[in-house]
This record gives structure tokens, sequence and C-alpha cells, in this order.
């Protein structure tokens, strides 16, 4: 249960003051017992220069009567805090204990000096340093003793500072830890905020870029892939009936008046082959239509497509355009191929050509319905990597301010009142177009017309992305 209310933002502070407080400590106590060691050191140098000192002094003199097991010399000089020096003559049976327990020495720092020559030892306040030396073929020891009053009281005032600083630093970098642990999970926090916001009603919302951060950005670009394909699918999902309705109803149409005419009056039998050919060619369209509907319900706009093929996009044109005149004759599109490629294969997109033929229809259509039947242009084009379809009406246009909601099913602008329609072609062609990895843009100006441009990627570029070296 308390895993579950820890956050990571609260785990990555408390990992970083952790981090801190051990730099923190290690670097303090590194200090403090590399001085304390330079002190002993130092201050051992010192008393080892006065017991060499001490000896030299000794031996310069003319005569030593000193007798065994007795203090001899004893000094008090100024130049070493509280330093004691002692000379004294090894006893015959190198028993110390009476000399220790005058000058409160353990023995055995005396017989570390006589075995090695030269030894130290220190208490809780001195510090002593001894060497043996020969004088007369005597053997005698010299020491030289201390207070070291930076052990004992300077570094004691060190300790309390480092003591005092690294608790402040521990201080410091809980603040800091804070700080930057916020600082990170800022941007994290700020997407969390804005995804709580999107819902169905407003799919269209999209996460903002970070600056400086390309891991972050990775993610948010992933996310509004998603939303994406999510808005297109709930879209394509809640409205479906409205598509099929819109959709089927202009083969249905041609069907029907087809039969309608072949029986208001007696034919020949070509004449009744020639109308049922037809009526049979509407009804596969149909039938292809309802499938491919069906198709955009069952992926559910997840970027996937069931039925792949290389469609020839001048040839799907043709097609659409000679459908469109025969529901309706009125109905004056004008083919422009000046802008054609001259390698053939840059016409060619991968897709399922039935839904193309959807989408295309559908901005064709609408052109020549709000144009009053006015000639649209029809514009095909192409570059290395994608193909362009360039739909151009002088229509009534779609008013300025109602310009965010074309997109917006069953939406109909104000000025389309005196027109048939139910706002689904221009939102479920562009459905279909991102389904095919393409783009489409719609510029419109009220009473001059509108131009809907549709890109695809082509299977040249495709192959030319796949031969480049990376």
């Amino acid at each position: 249960m308390f895993n579950r209310v820890i956050t990571n933002q609260t785990k990555t502070m408390v990992l970083l003051m952790v981090v801190f407080t051990t730099v923190i400590l290690i670097f303090g106590a590194s200090v403090y017992f590399s001085i304390v060691n330079f002190s002993h050191q130092r201050f051992y140098e010192l008393l080892k220069i006065r017991t060499t000192t001490i000896v030299q002094i000794e031996k310069g003199k003319e005569h030593l009567d000193l007798p065994e097991n007795y203090i001899l010399n004893s000094r008090n000089d100024e130049e070493l805090p509280m330093e004691r020096d002692y000379v004294f003559a090894v006893p015959e049976d190198s028993n110390f204990k009476k000399i220790s327990h005058e000058v409160h020495i353990p023995d055995s720092f005396f017989k570390n000096i006589i075995r090695t020559g030269e030894a130290n030892y220190n208490d809780s306040e001195f510090y002593y340093i001894g060497q043996s030396f020969k004088y007369q073929n005597k053997d005698y020891i010299a020491i030289a003793s201390a207070k070291n009053h930076y052990v004992v009281h300077y570094l004691g005032f060190l300790k309390r500072t480092l003591i005092t600083c690294m608790i402040l630093s521990i201080f410091f970098s809980m603040i800091f830890s804070f700080y930057l642990s916020k600082t990170l999970f800022k941007p994290i926090l700020k997407i969390t905020g804005k995804v709580k916001e999107i819902s169905s009603e407003n799919l269209h919302l999209r996460l903002e870029p970070q600056a400086d951060n390309k891991e972050l950005n990775e993610l948010v670009e992933t996310f509004n892939t998603m939303l994406t394909r999510i808005e297109t699918s709930f879209e394509t999902q809640n409205h479906l009936i409205g598509n099929v309705s819109h959709e089927l109803r202009t083969p249905l149409t041609s069907i029907m008046g087809e039969a309608d005419v072949a029986l208001s009056i007696n034919r020949t039998a070509e004449e009744y082959k020639e109308t049922l050919e037809i009526i049979l060619d509407e009804a596969e369209k149909l039938d292809k239509k309802i499938k491919a509907l069906l198709l955009i319900a069952q992926t559910g706009f997840d970027g996937k497509i069931t039925k792949i093929d290389k469609v020839r996009v001048d040839q799907l044109l043709w097609d659409v355009i000679e459908t469109l005149r025969r529901i309706d004759s009125r109905n004056n599109i004008y083919l422009d191929i000046s802008m054609l490629p001259d390698n053939p294969k840059k016409l060619k997109v991968q897709g399922n050509e039935q839904l193309l033929h959807l989408a295309v229809a559908n901005i064709i259509n609408n052109g020549c319905k709000y144009s009053n039947h006015q000639q649209v242009k029809v514009s095909i084009g192409a570059t290395d990597t994608d193909l362009y379809i360039i739909i151009k009406d002088n229509g009534i246009g779609i008013p300025e301010s109602e310009m965010n909601k074309i997109y917006d099913p069953f939406f109909r602008a104000s000025n389309t009142r005196n027109y048939e329609g139910y706002g689904i072609g221009l939102p479920l062609a562009r459905n279909i177009v991102r389904m095919h990895n393409g783009e489409l843009l719609v510029s419109s100006h009220e009473n001059q017309g509108t131009t809907v441009q549709m890109r695809f990627p082509t299977i040249y570029g495709t192959i030319l992305q796949e031969e480049s070296p990376s």
C-alpha cells in the first residue's frame, strides 16, 4: 500500500538525496581523516627533530656519569607545547618497569626503541618519540614528548565545522533534489494534465512537444499519432450508419434509374443487355463500397488495411470521373494532366482501390454540387516521393469562421442549406487518406471556391528511401 502512494518523483528525490548525502559524507570524512593523519605525521616529525637534537647534545658532552634506571635529564622548552625531554640509561637487565612507572610510559615503548632503534607512542594527550644511542660503549635512550594542541583543540574545531557544513550541505541537497526532481517530472506532469483533458468530445486536441527533450518528444509524437488513429476510428465507428447511407445512395440511385428507364418502354434485347450490364457494374461497385465501409469498421483505423494493392491513380481518376458523369450528366469535370510525371511508376501508390475511389469521388462530387455544376478542375502531379491530387472548384466556398469544423461528422456550413448532404463525405475522405499515410488539406473562401489537396506517398518514393544509404 505504501509503495502505491510513493510517486516516481518522490523516489527520484529520495535517490538524489541519498546520492548527494553519501558523496558529502565521504568527502567530509576524507578531509577530516586526511588532516588528522597529516597532523599526526607532522607532529611526530617535529618530535623526531627534537629527539635527534637531544641525542647530539648528550653525545657532545665530555662525560656522562649516569646511574642506571634513573631519569637523567628532563627538559621543558617552549619550542613545542608542554614539551618534556628525557635521557635514560638502558638497565643491564633491560627491565624498564621502574622507569615506566616513574614517567608513566609503557615499558613496551622502551623495548620497541631498543629493538628498532626508534619508536613512537601517544596517549590521549601526549605524543612521544624515542631513539637509542651509544655513548662510551653504554646504551642510552633519548625521548622527546609534547602535547599536540592542534589535535586536541584545532581538530575538534575542524570536526564541528565539518559536521555543520555537512548538515547544511545535506539540507541544501534536499532542496536541490526536490527542485531537480520537480524540474525533471514537470514536462511529464504537464503531459499527464493535458491527457486528462482529452475525452471523446475533444479528440482533436494534441500534446505539445517539449523543448530540448528528444526522448519525451518521441513519446509525445507517438501519443499524438495514437490520438489521430483513435479520433479517426471514433468518428468512423460512431457514424458508420450515416456513412453507409450516404455512400450507398449513389450507386443505388444509378441502379434504380437504369431499371426505371429500361422499364419505361419496350427495348431491344441488346438495349436490355446493356442496361443490365450497367446495373451489374453499379451493383458490383455497391458491393465493393459496402466491403470498404465494413473494412473501416473492422480495422478500427489502426493504420493497417487488410487488402493492399498497387493502384494507378491516373486510371483511378478517370474511373471516378466516368462514374460521376454517369450519375449526373451535369457534372462538368476537367482532368488536367499537364503535370503528369514522365515516369509512370510515380503514379502508383500502395492502398485499397475501393477506399481511394470512395475518397476521391466524395471530394469531386462535393465540388460539382456546391459549384452548381460549374467546371471542377482535377489536377494530378507527382514528385519522387509523393503524389498529389488537387481538386479546385469555383463554388460557394466555406465561411472562414467555420473552417475549423469542416472535419466534424455531420457538420454542414451555414451557406449549404439549399444543397442536399449529410456532412459525411469530407471527414470520411480524410480518414481514408490518413489510412494510406497521406494528408488532406482544404483551403476555401466564401463565394470564391474551394481547393482540396490530397497527398499520398508513392511506391517509387518508398523504393528510393529503402535503396538510399542510411
